[in-house]
């Protein structure tokens, strides 16, 4: 039955989900390909734990899917997923070695549990993954990965950095896309990041970093990045949107959250008219709020947009004084003090709007929560991706 057999593919998906950490078939795995092909441990950063983790993310939530005999949203996901590994010069005899691979890693993890049923399952539910990886990474016909200089690295905050570049070649995206970068730092450590402005012809971006607990990208690119750097783009990914037929738009952003949603803005700005959009800015203090007055020049010219800056802490910290000052000009919303989903449905529930949140994993979910809470529709409420 292959991948009509929920019962075999629910086998499959359940090894993963007991490997959520990274260990059982996911850590026999790694070490099983690595052992057969050691040139692609080259491809990995020294830490393997969080590519261990995602990967038994996404092959949970694959198969799962599949279980669940859904298979749009999967195929869409490997797609892009094939697409963006061509950065790392993969090729179809790559995916073929890897399904190989695991094919015999899930047989040796499952032992009494690997019928002819599970195995059927799995040839196919694998076949599924690497073709469709591997197709859609032929048929791009697109670079694997756009490179650029770092003209400007601007430290806003003691967190902070607001760092800009010129890309070789224009980067095509959405505004509120985001893609995987590398920075010379910290070779093969991919991480996500979103463009603060729209694509640009002549092949500027600008990206906004806030360092994280442990984050050894986000603090190279806060503390040590300077102009002259080369960076790596990955292909974008995601979708954050607005729709300027589907009415008016809430948008709640936490610290560098509002990089995407700034991109969005800025590219509504292009059309004489726009649905509302109310947008709530967050961050620790008000020294925080760091792109207040390009808010406000954004703002001041485009009625249509409402920003409401709010801070958790009433005060700065005396450490505030080392960096520039992000007053905005009078005309913007009051500041206000509290914290940001508390602040977001103070106003109501925000049921009849569009609805963009972006920010960090704990953030999100809060405002998400609060937000459903207090009736808005689960479906009109749009954010990237969440880690664990």
């Amino acid at each position: 039955m292959g991948l009509d057999d929920r019962d075999a593919l629910r086998v499959l998906h359940d090894a993963f989900a007991a490997s959520a950490d990274g260990s059982g078939v996911v850590a026999q795995f790694f070490s099983r390909w690595f052992g057969t092909n050691p040139a692609a441990r080259d491809l990995f950063p020294a830490d393997l734990t969080p590519q261990r983790v995602a990967f038994a993310h996404a092959m949970s939530w694959v198969l799962g899917e599949l279980v669940a005999q859904r298979a749009q949203e999967p195929v869409s996901f490997l797609a892009q997923l094939g697409r963006d590994h061509r950065k790392y010069g993969v090729t179809q005899r790559d995916y073929d070695l890897v399904g190989r691979v695991l094919h015999a890693s899930l047989r040796d993890e499952l032992a009494e549990q690997w019928t002819p049923q599970v195995d059927d399952a799995a040839r196919e539910a694998l076949n599924l993954i690497t073709g469709v990886m591997g197709g859609a990474a032929d048929a791009e016909d697109g670079p694997a990965w756009w490179e650029g200089t770092v003209v400007e690295h601007l430290r806003v905050s003691r967190d902070l950095a607001v760092v800009r570049l010129q890309l070789d070649h224009p980067l095509p995206y959405y505004p509120g896309q985001y893609v995987k970068v590398e920075v010379p730092q910290c070779p093969r450590s991919w991480r996500y990041l979103s463009p603060s402005m729209p694509a640009d012809e002549t092949g500027a971006i600008e990206f906004h970093v806030r360092t994280v607990p442990a984050g050894l990208v986000s603090t190279a690119v806060v503390n040590e990045t300077q102009p002259g750097d080369r960076w790596r783009l990955s292909s974008p990914h995601g979708g954050l949107h607005v729709d300027r037929d589907a009415g008016d738009v809430l948008m709640v952003a936490g610290s560098t959250g509002l990089a995407p949603l700034r991109a969005i803005i800025m590219g509504l700005t292009r059309w004489a008219d726009n649905p509302r959009v109310h947008l709530f800015f967050g961050g620790r203090y008000p020294c925080e709020l760091y792109d207040l007055p390009t808010l406000w020049q954004i703002a001041a010219h485009n009625p249509w947009l409402s920003v409401s800056p709010v801070s958790e802490y009433p005060g700065d910290p005396d450490w505030a004084a080392q960096y520039p000052d992000v007053t905005p000009p009078r005309g913007l919303h009051v500041r206000q003090t509290g914290i940001l989903a508390d602040v977001v449905t103070s106003y109501g529930g925000w049921g009849d709007r569009q609805i963009l949140v972006c920010g960090g994993p704990e953030m999100t979910r809060a405002t998400v929560a609060a937000l459903i809470a207090k009736g808005a529709p689960e479906q009109r409420i749009q954010h990237d991706p969440l880690s664990e």
